[in-house]
């Protein structure tokens, strides 16, 4: 399982890169191996203030649609608009390609609620 160790977590299975007060965020390995085959990613609150744990999306598999969870209280900057036509990218590059927004972040001190890799591989008893 690919836990990269300078990225942050949340027990909802997101992973976040925090760049200054932007935050890139998308599932990690381990939510889009669950999940199976991604066949669509909605995100419909570009522009929107978001507060931590609110749904910022779903995405949606063979099997299931999920909801996404905003680990940070912030403004949804800008949506991976490549995942319109490749959702895919999500299981093959979820660390990469396959990340879903970017947020500008309102409340700097919630990063301290996230999880390290460590934390996140006990969370998935890794």
């Amino acid at each position: 399982m690919n836990i990269p160790v300078d990225l942050k977590y949340t027990k909802d299975h997101e992973w976040i890169k925090i760049d200054g007060d932007i935050a890139t965020i998308g599932i990690t390995d381990f939510a889009q191996s669950e999940l199976g085959d991604i066949v669509y990613v909605e995100v419909e609150t570009i522009g929107e203030e978001l507060d931590q744990e609110e749904v910022f999306g779903t995405v949606e598999a063979v099997k299931t649609v999920s909801d996404l969870f905003l680990p940070l209280t912030g403004e949804i900057l800008e949506f991976n608009e490549a995942l319109e036509a490749d959702p895919e990218l999500v299981n093959s590059d979820p660390y990469g390609k396959g990340w879903m927004v970017k947020v500008k972040i309102s409340d700097s001190s919630q990063i301290n609620d996230l999880l390290s890799a460590d934390g996140y591989k006990e969370v998935i008893g890794g």
